[in-house]
């Protein structure tokens, strides 16, 4: 029983930024119905390789704990399929090109007209105000505008580099959910629903709060560091003699404490490092000092000597490596689902854990039109007009146990 058991929720949202904000209210007990077009589905499913017995790998991972159905929205009849879906739905959730939800008749304003209490999410490149609205976006596209890229990479004339993660689609998905639920919780207090409107762009540009904050303040913009902080030093990677070791000492204390754990008490009177600003003014030559201390010890004997310390510190890990983590395990951030047809698979966690009604992952990604039929009877269509559906083209459903 999650904190969301009870919301029915409508994905109309396809790849990552959308299936993302009804991935985050699906594992909080959220009923979401993904509607698939027809024919194709959800493009993540020709995001492949690789696959897993014919189904992509992405959208297994983002479409787990929803339904699926498939239906055809170019259609009069896939039109009306969905007025009837929203029509006791809480929420809808949309990430298509400005217009295209119009052009389908199943905009905001048509559907708030049939269900008042609608919360409906639009995700999109730049959002749906100001000049870019038409535009379409992608992740790597708002990284570089949102000025991300501009601080991300190695440093002064090294080609940029973005965030190996598509940052703005999944940071524009939980931005969005979150935006869902500050409009649920206005909808308990008044009844009305409304529209919630975020993007990739937006997502971007949380990301810069500290970068923001140094140009706002000295008018420059601060470039790439490489894993260095902008604020505060050290708080970087450093070389081991077999690997690398991250290290937060970022505060006075956590200083004192890192030279004590290097052995290299003799820095505390230097004055290029005796303070943090000094350490930010001297940050080359206080970058050549530690790494040559560093790089005469492995990764896990400094891991051991600066957990002894207590400075903040941790290895590098692949992301096979992080699946295996101790704490990665202890949190459930790694699970297994089943599917259909595949069985027991792997999936991430839920991030959020909570005391009294736990977010549960509790089912794989649907197969396309798995649901279709279960969905239809429970909105109210007899079995002949399902079959009708069917014939007709307008729906797909797969003949799959549920």
């Amino acid at each position: 029983m999650g904190p969301l058991e009870g919301v029915k929720v409508i994905e109309l949202a396809h790849i990552m930024a959308g299936p993302t904000c009804g991935m985050m209210l699906a594992d909080m007990g959220a009923d979401v119905i993904k509607v698939e077009r027809v024919p194709g589905g959800d493009d993540s499913r020709r995001m492949v390789p690789p696959v897993m017995d014919g189904e992509s790998a992405a959208f297994l991972m983002m479409n787990r704990n929803k339904r699926g159905i498939a239906l055809d929205l170019k259609s009069d009849r896939g039109k009306q399929v969905l007025r009837r879906l929203i029509k006791d739905a809480d929420v809808v959730i949309e990430n298509y090109r400005q217009g295209t939800m119009d052009r389908l008749g199943v905009g905001y304003e048509e559907l708030a007209r049939l269900n008042p209490g609608l919360i409906y999410c639009e995700i999109s490149g730049f959002g749906r105000t100001g000049p870019y609205a038409e535009r379409g976006g992608f992740d790597l596209i708002a990284q570089g505008m949102s000025g991300l890229m501009s601080v991300t990479g190695e440093g002064p004339q090294r080609p940029p580099v973005k965030c190996g993660a598509p940052m703005t689609d999944i940071t524009a998905g939980i931005l969005a959910a979150m935006g869902v639920l500050g409009a649920y919780v206005n909808r308990l207090h008044t009844g009305r629903g409304q529209r919630v409107d975020t993007s990739l762009f937006e997502a971007g540009i949380v990301h810069t709060f500290w970068q923001s904050a140094i140009t706002f303040a000295t008018g420059t913009p601060p470039g790439a560091m490489g894993s260095a902080h902008p604020l505060n030093a050290p708080y970087e990677a450093f070389a081991t003699a077999d690997g690398w070791v991250t290290v937060g000492a970022a505060n006075q204390r956590n200083w004192l404490k890192l030279l004590t754990a290097l052995q290299a008490e003799q820095l505390q009177d230097d004055p290029r490092f005796a303070s943090n600003d000094a350490r930010m003014q001297n940050l080359e030559a206080l970058r050549r000092e530690l790494a040559a201390v560093f790089g005469t010890r492995g990764t896990e004997e400094w891991l051991q000597r600066l957990e002894q310390a207590g400075v903040p510190a941790g290895p590098i890990l692949d992301i096979g490596q992080m699946h295996q983590d101790p704490q990665t395990l202890a949190r459930e951030m790694v699970l297994q689902v089943p599917h259909a047809v595949l069985g027991a698979v792997s999936t991430l966690g839920h991030p959020l854990k909570y005391s009294a009604t736990p977010a549960a992952v509790l089912r794989g990604a649907p197969v396309y039109g798995q649901h279709t039929r279960e969905v239809l009877e429970e909105n109210g269509y007899g079995d002949d007009e399902v079959d009708a559906l069917l014939v007709a083209g307008v729906v797909v459903a797969a003949d799959v146990p549920n």
